[in-house]
């Protein structure tokens, strides 16, 4: 393969994946082109680049997942290569080879290796006649889904129904039982086709506690291939991954040198280019503890690739450039190992918009305040006022700490997301804090079950007292500006006058109503028998526009910025955010939003509440289960909601007749959107 200079790249993908990219690239003196669809129109990333070209649409199909409108803009745009990211087009085989016909570089594997193992049935073959050992399963994906369903009783249960293209968690479902087999099938099948434009499924036995070990590999289009050591990911949400490490806590040298040979021979046996990662499940059982199973190979550059960067000290997407320009790859596999063995302990987070109370619900909506902290690597493209589009996937990007032991990094990646602020809509920063100084994580003995089961009790963790006593106080003390409002704020909190007053207030459906009493510059709060005192409140502001905001126009925009306290007798900080909606509070791993009810129209009674149901977040109807007139009773499934690249199912929450049914299919709706009316 000739050498082949590359002086300009089009990132084909969007968010922190591309300003990841981008860094790299200008880095190597790369001109970088970013492409957005409508959706990402203003969006931080396209900061990142040289040149920006919007593709429209909003949806993947329409935008990302467009080959047409992404090798126009290469074309375009002068592009000579193209790097696909991780996510969307990254692993289509199809795409690869328009780019190539184009006379575009392929930043990535040769189609022909991403065919191989994209069909993860036949990536199966080709590891069984590698010797990888395998678990049993589909000897071919199929979009027949009865078909699959018989199959599956042949193989038996539990299993695990899996899409045959992409990654990243998408269309995979667990299946206990022949019960919940139509509708994981036909689950799986729709998150597919939305996700990757392929809805094949294959069929694999499944291990109920395993680990999930993955292997980091690079390969030269001169026959060189080296694995740069393992990674854990199994901590996991919906087959999604959350927190992955390297090390990993359940393998030692002998076992890392076994899964990396194992990975190499993978790789050899497609004749793989590029950066690519061989995904193994490794059994937990007792006695079984080093037997492991190919589980997939990612043809690409995987989310948590920069905590394997941290231990051996390359840049992985330089290489990935390097690669594509025909370079040899010069490093060692023993230098590698010996350095991976000697690099200390990493550990990414996912921080994502989800409510962790509510199955992790995907969220979106406007990022009112965003602050990284120092000290981590923070590889996202965020920035406060942004819209978290409900079009795309739930992360909004990663935080890396890197130290000499594994409980260092455990400690600086706990306290930098204490130190992240990320208000404006729910996200899983306190979840993950948490899940970090967990004793269960602490051990480092689990299995990717460890969510469902030993930390279940972490999502329905909830704001303390002390934080609900103070958003009642900046409610009572804040201006709102409107003609029926009080006016007192913030500089009439030195003064001695005495303030008393009852201030309701609405966090997660529920009313509080605090009694706050003010004088000589203290505030009390009570609710409930408890009585919280407030003193030397002080506020700063972001800037000064944020302070505007606030004095003058909250209403129509947003404000930010810090508080600091006496919260009985403590000295404490926070941070905050007010906007049309409400108030946004946040303290180390704390978050709270609150909402004035002093003022908002009386709403319907309870019990006609108890009867609607509401779509939880930003999506498009994909199947209506009910008509108007039906009777239901109450958890049957009556609605499904696409968000976020996954499918959410809504139940009936009581016994009753469909009143009204305010959607269709297809339709897009806006979260708290009325959607069905019971009777």
């Amino acid at each position: 393969m000739p050498l082949t200079r590359i002086h300009t790249l089009l990132i084909a993908n969007r968010g922190e994946i591309v300003s990841r990219v981008a860094r790299t690239a200008r880095e190597m003196g790369i001109r970088s082109i970013a492409v957005f669809s409508d959706a990402d129109a203003g969006a931080p990333f396209l900061q990142s680049c040289d040149l920006s070209i919007c593709i429209g649409g909003e949806r993947p199909a329409d935008s990302y997942l467009s080959v047409e409108k992404i090798l126009k803009a290469a074309l375009q745009s002068g592009a000579q290569a193209i790097h696909p990211g991780y996510g969307f087009l990254s692993e289509n085989a199809e795409f690869a080879q328009a780019v190539i016909s184009a006379g575009l570089v392929w930043v990535g594997p040769p189609p022909e290796a991403m065919r191989a193992m994209g069909d993860k049935a036949q990536s199966r073959q080709y590891m069984q006649q590698a010797g990888v050992p395998v678990l049993p399963g589909s000897a071919h994906a199929s979009t027949d889904l009865s078909a699959l369903a018989a199959e599956a009783l042949t193989l038996g249960f539990p299993l695990m129904v899996k899409a045959s293209a992409g990654g990243g968690g998408r269309g995979m479902r667990l299946v206990l039982d022949e019960h919940g087999l139509p509708s994981a099938l036909q689950s799986a099948f729709n998150e597919a086709l939305a996700a990757f434009g392929d809805g094949r499924l294959l069929l694999e036995r499944a291990l109920l506690s395993p680990r999930h070990v993955e292997v980091q590999l690079l390969a030269d289009s001169h026959g060189h291939v080296i694995h740069l050591g393992e990674r854990d990911c199994t901590v996991q949400r919906r087959h999604q991954k959350l927190i992955e490490e390297a090390p990993s806590p359940a393998v030692n040298p002998a076992l890392r040198r076994r899964l990396g040979d194992a990975a190499a021979k993978v790789a050899s046996a497609v004749q793989y280019v590029g950066a690519g990662t061989v995904e193994f499940l490794l059994d937990t059982e007792p006695g079984q503890e080093h037997t492991f199973y190919f589980m997939e190979m990612n043809t690409r550059l995987q989310v948590e690739h920069p905590v394997t960067e941290a231990l051996v000290s390359e840049d992985l997407v330089a290489w990935q450039l390097r690669i594509a320009m025909g370079e040899h790859l010069s490093l060692q596999q023993e230098d590698m190992v010996q350095r991976f063995e000697s690099g200390g302990h990493a550990i990414e987070v996912r921080l994502c918009a989800e409510d962790t109370s509510q199955q992790h619900m995907p969220q979106s909506g406007t990022l009112l305040f965003w602050q990284q902290p120092t000290g981590l690597r923070c590889d996202t493209a965020l920035a406060s006022g942004m819209t978290i589009s409900p079009f795309y996937d739930s992360m909004m990007g990663k935080l890396i700490a890197h130290a000499h032991t594994r409980d260092l990094a455990i400690t600086q990646l706990a306290d930098g997301l204490d130190r992240t602020v990320c208000l404006g809509l729910q996200t899983n920063r306190g979840f993950l804090a948490q899940t970090l100084r967990s004793e269960v994580f602490g051990n480092g003995h689990f299995s990717t079950a460890v969510l469902e089961h030993d930390l279940h009790a972490l999502t329905q963790a909830a704001p303390s007292s002390g934080l609900h006593a103070l958003a009642a106080v900046l409610v009572a003390s804040l201006p709102r500006h409107s003609s029926n409002m009080p006016s007192d704020g913030w500089w009439n909190w030195r003064s001695n006058n005495h303030l008393s007053m009852q201030v309701p207030v609405r966090s997660n459906e529920q009313l509080r109503l605090w009694q706050v009493t003010y004088q000589d510059g203290i505030w009390n709060a009570s609710f409930d028998n408890t009585t919280h005192c407030i003193a030397d409140l002080k506020a700063s502001y972001c800037n000064e526009e944020a302070k505007a905001v606030l004095l003058n126009t909250r209403a129509n925009g947003s404000s930010n910025g810090q508080l600091t306290a006496l919260l009985d007798g403590q000295p404490m900080s926070f941070s905050f955010a007010w906007s049309s909606d409400g108030l946004w509070l946040q303290h180390r791993d704390e978050q709270l939003f609150v909402q004035d009810e002093r003022y908002r129209p009386a709403g319907s009674a309870q019990t006609e509440k108890d009867k609607e149901i509401l779509a939880p977040m930003h999506g498009r109807v994909v199947r209506l289960h009910v008509a108007s007139g039906e009777a239901v009773i109450a958890g049957q499934l009556v609605l499904v909601l696409e968000a976020m690249k996954m499918e959410h199912h809504l139940h009936a929450p009581c016994d009753g007749v469909i009143d009204q049914v305010l959607v269709s299919e297809n339709m897009q709706v806006a979260q708290r959107q009325l959607l069905i009316r019971l009777v």
